[in-house]
């Protein structure tokens, strides 16, 4: 049965765009997602508040702007107004769409946190963080890169973006590095600010057991909660941001006040419509949040646990969609697989309702949706054209022609039937967040409409039975009128358009469910009808495909040049004492065995002439099997300083060349212990 409506009060939130680039379509995974639900909601009858806004701070904020010489708060508002106009231009409506930077969140994050301090769930705590000598600067998330601590990727200083995508804390990094400067960086001493979020791990499992929405943010939260949970950093040394409470030198965490946007967004439109905003956040409500399949950890475990320390209401739902693919491949503006939302789609003419059903209807939201134009074409011209669009402009137009007004006709019960079913379907799937099971759904309904026409044959009947004819064609209006309210929640702006040319009056994104089967009164005129979606041509795709390959083959190019750079500067000359140093001997493999919670790493020992055999850790099980590597010799560096990677500890490190970790041999076996220089 579906879930709505509720006597409980509704808010709706989407995870926040970050004000420091371009929309592209990655970024309408979530917010047409959530608009259709909140249009399908208000068809049920249910009061429902829509929030949103932009995150405008952390670090890439930061340096995008030093890098462009304006201020942070320039950048944001220049990208806070280009998502608001996207979202308007794609039919994505919020009631309030405000900043973290806005006065309201800057008073509720010190509320909050101020909150969590007296209840001693946040602390200060000595910690080393990374810091560059030649910038003379600490180095806060983004601007530091080095190694990850549990799977040996390359990392930012945040979150092991290239690998395993476990969340950082500061002076995790092993091998740091200022991204400013390329240079080394060292660990030293500053005070933070740290979240006791060791001690919600009880509170979480039986919260997450009850969370509605996607099964995969649930089981993924799950994930974590089940190993240990470690007390969570919260203060950053940046200038831009939310002033840590007491402390001039610190910020606030990004993920701790772009949260709590959702609360202070709220407060906005509650001030704006004479409302209380309590009722969502201190009361028996509803929250529903949006959010992309990258962010299902800040929500699941970092959000509830700061809210029910600081004694707000939980979110009732989290619904995660699934990750983003362009032609088939990953998702990556540095590569060129992307479509920019204005520049590759809206300025070329497309009208905004067709990507609204291509981003519903490609796949279950917790997929992994592929974006290619030839689908994008297939699937428009196939089910909107050729099915929807087909049936309402045959129906109209023959209507039209014909009568110029709605025939009188009884509703055949199978008519009304088919109708009733189909939204019942299509609200259980809306309820399970389940959109392409609803479009689906609701094209079924333009199916039977097209076989319910095609085996009444009215262009026969009209010749031998008009009043006949007459009943058949007010049934499939009726469909007609049913597949606008059904379809307005994916395709707000054509369905309008198809209302209207039924001479109906009233607001159709105001019209509820229960009014597709009420029976259109007979006599009411029909203007001539228009086509509410047009084929789209092979020449439009090729030039969009022109476009795309261009952009790859200009992001490769410019992607080979910068590594090639890269490669340049970090040879710089070194004297032989520097050589020296290196402790570098022939060493034999003896065992080889798995770590299972690393994609590349594998645990060796090796015989490097000493008494016990050294254990390295690796990063070749993708181009090696652990078997094969028994007996081999190799070449290991034997004095560098010990680490652990995914929990197991390295004394050294076997060298290797190129992608594919060819590894380093002598050109016979000459015993292991020989030193290499």
């Amino acid at each position: 049965m579906p879930k709505f409506p509720s006597d409980k009060p509704v808010l709706v939130t989407c995870g926040l765009p970050y004000a420091n680039g371009k929309a592209h379509i990655g970024h309408l995974r979530t917010y047409v997602p959530a608009d259709i639900y909140v249009r399908s909601l208000k068809k049920t009858g249910q009061e429902v508040t829509f929030v949103c806004g932009s995150d405008t701070h952390g670090t890439p904020v930061v340096l995008n702007a030093e890098k462009l010489g304006i201020s942070p708060k320039e950048l944001v508002e220049k990208y806070h107004t280009h998502f608001d106009q996207i979202f308007k231009d794609m039919n994505v409506y919020f009631d309030a769409f405000g900043t973290t930077d806005d006065p309201e969140n800057h008073n509720r994050t010190h509320e909050i946190l101020n909150t969590l301090i007296d209840r001693d769930y946040v602390y200060p705590k000595v910690i080393e963080i990374a810091y560059c000598p030649e910038c003379g600067r600490f180095l806060p998330d983004r601007y530091v890169e080095g190694m990850c601590p549990h799977c040996g990727e390359r990392s930012r200083g945040d979150e092991c973006d290239q690998g395993c995508g476990k969340h950082l804390e500061p002076g995790e990094l092993l091998e740091p590095l200022c991204t400013i400067c390329g240079g080394e960086a060292q660990y030293r001493e500053q005070e933070h600010y740290f979240f006791k979020l060791s001690g919600f791990s009880d509170f979480l499992e039986t919260y997450l057991n009850k969370l509605e929405g996607t099964i995969n943010a649930r089981n993924y939260a799950l994930g974590w909660v089940n190993k240990r949970l470690d007390d969570w950093c919260i203060s950053r040394t940046l200038e831009w941001g939310v002033p840590f409470p007491g402390r001039d030198d610190l910020v606030v965490y990004v993920w701790v006040d772009a949260p709590i946007g959702y609360i202070a967004f709220t407060e906005e439109w509650a001030n704006k419509n004479n409302e209380d905003w309590k009722k969502f956040w201190k009361g028996d409500s509803r929250i529903i949040h949006f959010i992309g399949g990258d962010i299902i950890y800040h929500h699941c475990i970092f959000w509830p646990s700061m809210l029910k320390g600081a004694g707000y209401t939980l979110p009732w739902s989290v619904v995660a969609s699934g990750m983003l693919k362009i032609e088939g491949k990953t998702f990556s503006k540095s590569r060129g697989y992307v479509v920019w939302v204005d520049e590759d789609y809206l300025e070329h003419g497309f009208h905004p309702d067709l990507l609204r059903y291509y981003l519903a209807s490609y796949t279950s939201h917790t997929k992994e949706l592929n974006f290619s134009w030839d689908i994008f074409q297939e699937k428009i011209n196939t089910e909107l054209v050729g099915v929807l669009g087909n049936f309402v402009y045959r129906t109209l137009l023959f209507a039209h022609k014909n009568f110029g007004q709605i025939p009188p006709g009884d509703i055949d019960r199978e008519v009304t039937d088919q109708i009733q079913n189909v939204i019942d379907n299509y609200r259980e799937a809306i309820d399970e967040y389940e959109f392409k099971r609803a479009a689906d759904t609701a094209m079924s309904l333009a199916s039977y409409g097209n076989t319910y026409f095609q085996a009444k044959e009215p262009w026969k009947l009209i010749k031998s039975d008009k009043e006949a004819c007459g009943k058949v064609i007010a049934n499939c209006i009726q469909i007609v009128k049913a597949l606008a309210i059904l379809f307005e929640p994916i395709l707000p702006e054509k369905m309008e358009s198809a209302y209207s040319q039924l001479g109906l009056e009233g607001d159709i994104h105001a019209m509820q469910y229960s009014q597709a089967t009420v029976k259109i009164e007979a006599g009411t005129p029909l203007p001539k009808p228009s086509l509410l979606f047009e084929k789209i041509e092979d020449e439009k795709i090729e030039k969009m495909e022109k476009i795309s390959n261009q952009r790859i083959k200009t992001a490769t190019g410019a992607e080979e040049s910068k590594n090639m750079k890269k490669e340049t500067a970090s040879k710089e000359e070194i004297t032989f004492d520097d050589f020296s140093k290196l402790d570098l001997r022939i060493g034999k493999i003896i065992s080889a065995e798995d770590i299972p919670k690393s994609e590349k790493l594998l645990k060796l020992k090796v015989n490097i002439g000493e008494d016990e055999p050294r254990q390295v850790v690796a990063g070749i099980k993708k181009n090696h099997d652990p078997e094969n590597l028994i007996g081999k010799e190799i070449v290991v560096l034997t004095n560098l300083k010990p680490v652990k990677l995914c929990g197991v500890e390295s004394a050294g490190m076997i060298l290797a060349a190129g992608d594919d970790a060819v590894l380093l041999q002598p050109e016979k076996d000459i015993g292991p212990g020989k030193r290499v220089g």
